[in-house]
């Protein structure tokens, strides 16, 4: 009987042909094997990926420019909301950001509230707003009495635009529960449904993995087919964002192979793979963006106004930032919209 190296080593050679040849027929098993491509195999499947990307969204490094608020610091005080959208939208923002809750305090309609002073602070420039995870999409709705269904049409008529798919951790119960420190959190039904239920009133939404915890290769592979199933019901996923889990962190090599396999895997569902910037060093970016990755994320303005209104507040990258990594990988940048058009101010 072969040694379990020879095993594995014959599992991977047999996923990568396949991948090269038509990654449409990858099974979970190949991708698995796939997940721990290293070395040269790690390249090779890396060029692989990226050929996929090449004839999917062709060879532009993407870019949004937008600005983060913080639901939790700035949700009570439409004020100074409509102010800071104002600014964003003054240093060329196309979209904002908003990460956490509304406070309680804010009242049973704070999260739209929070909206509509958004889209007054924008004014006639108009801006994308991207705001309300699932928990928050279930606590506003709670906080109303409505359904989810019911709020997300409300803030969809009130301006919202797009829905973030974090909290999606990893989407596997058993894992969750561990992550959570023992206790259920959110079931994975719940949460595809309210993101589904999200896409089906007209928002976007984009699809995260958070990796390198307790989670199994085989789990990954299983998350990345729940994210393809539910973006081929509904069209409604821009992009794919894996991010590494502070109980790790995931290796280079890991990080690499699991953003190929998201290509490979996501080709006709999700169009986009995003190289998060501010989770990675440059010369992993750069990788990534050479191995089925196409967007750079968002330049997370801070303006002068209130710069510690986000939750990133100071992690800001430049244009000339983004060009370089995009000369660093020899493709040309293009700044996007949320939903990846060509911005009005670009």
């Amino acid at each position: 009987m072969p040694a379990p190296s020879a095993q594995l080593a014959r599992a991977l050679a047999e996923a990568l042909a396949t991948a090269a040849h038509d990654h449409r027929a990858l099974t979970d098993e190949h991708a698995v094997a796939l997940l721990a491509a290293d070395g040269d195999d790690l390249e090779q499947l890396a060029a692989t990926a990226d050929d996929v990307r090449r004839r999917r969204v062709g060879e532009a490094v993407t870019f949004v420019v937008n600005r983060n608020l913080d639901g939790e610091r700035v949700g009570a005080d439409p004020g100074h909301v409509r102010a800071l959208v104002a600014e964003a939208v003054a240093l060329g923002a196309s979209e904002v950001c908003v990460q956490g809750p509304v406070p309680e305090r804010a009242g049973p309609d704070g999260s739209l509230a929070l909206v509509t002073a958004v889209a007054e602070g924008a004014g006639e420039a108009g801006v994308h707003l991207h705001a309300f995870r699932v928990p928050e999409v279930l606590r506003a709705a709670g906080l109303r009495g409505s359904t989810p269904r019911a709020f997300l049409e409300d803030a969809r008529d009130a301006g919202l635009g797009s829905v973030p798919g974090t909290a999606a951790k990893v989407l596997d119960d058993a894992v969750r529960t561990e992550l959570n420190g023992g206790t259920p959190d959110l079931p994975v039904a719940t949460w595809l449904d309210v993101l589904g239920t999200a896409h089906e009133v007209g928002l976007t939404s984009t699809s995260t993995l958070v990796h390198g915890g307790p989670e199994t290769p085989a789990q990954q592979v299983a998350h990345l087919r729940l994210l393809a199933a539910l973006a081929t019901r509904t069209r409604g996923i821009t992009e794919f964002i894996a991010m590494p889990s502070p109980l790790g962190p995931p290796s280079a090599r890991a990080t690499r192979a699991l953003h190929a396999v998201a290509r490979l895997l996501l080709d006709g569902a999700v169009d986009h793979v995003q190289a998060a910037w501010p989770k990675h060093p440059a010369g992993l970016v750069a990788d990534l963006l050479r191995g089925g990755a196409d967007d750079l994320g968002g330049l997370l303005l801070d303006g002068t106004l209130d710069p510690a209104a986000g939750q990133e507040a100071g992690t800001t990258l430049t244009r000339e930032d983004a060009q370089a990594l995009a000369d660093r990988v020899g493709r040309p940048l293009r700044q996007r919209t949320t939903r990846y058009g060509e911005p009005a101010s670009a």
